[in-house]
């Protein structure tokens, strides 16, 4: 019973560590505004962020000039007054790099006055960390290593992928899978 208790602890262990393996290497960088960056000439924030897939561990860069803008966390009721007198956070060096570190709704604006009443604001809704192809257990042969183990009951998983994946950490959590099924391997 305590050898299966180990495996369980074990297993889960492995799958978390690789889960923090994939958001700390697999995150997608978007760049605010793409070519036109963080300004109110031309960019439609809201169209900007209905196009792409935000999850923990990505980042955004807001690229600006700093003479003229900056880039202001704010509450949603704040967001939706383009009110800047009280940010979670304010961002001024004109090339600000901000990692998402928690799912839900972030809303960004220029502190500029009338900037946001112009269109200068950002609304995201960043997701769970995407683990990659997601593992399901499936009973595999019992293999023994010890004598001492021969008659006590075991249990060993194989995993089967699954088609859900995002693209936006693809190659890390393919990393990530590689090392699980390698360290299970052994």
């Amino acid at each position: 019973m305590a050898l299966i208790k180990n495996n369980v602890v074990f297993f889960t262990s492995l799958l978390i560590l690789v889960a923090l393996f994939s958001v700390a290497v697999g995150g997608t960088i978007h760049k605010v505004g793409d070519t036109k960056g963080w300004t109110m000439a031309g960019v439609d924030y809201e169209d900007w962020a209905s196009s792409r897939t935000f999850q923990v561990g990505d980042s955004l860069v807001f690229a600006y000039n700093k003479d003229f803008h900056d880039v202001t966390e704010v509450t949603h009721n704040d967001f939706e007054l383009c009110e800047s007198s009280k940010p979670l956070k304010k961002y001024k060096t004109g090339s600000d790099s901000i990692i998402l570190t928690k799912p839900g709704l972030q809303h960004f604006i220029c502190g500029v006055p009338g900037h946001c009443n112009m269109g200068q604001k950002l609304l995201i809704h960043v997701l769970p960390a995407s683990l990659g192809p997601v593992a399901a257990p499936v009973p595999g042969p019992v293999r023994s290593h010890s004598l001492s183990l021969a008659n006590a009951p075991q249990s060993q998983h194989q995993m089967a992928p699954s088609s859900l994946q995002s693209g936006a950490s693809k190659s890390a959590s393919w990393i990530g899978f590689s090392l699980l099924a390698l360290i299970l391997a052994f």
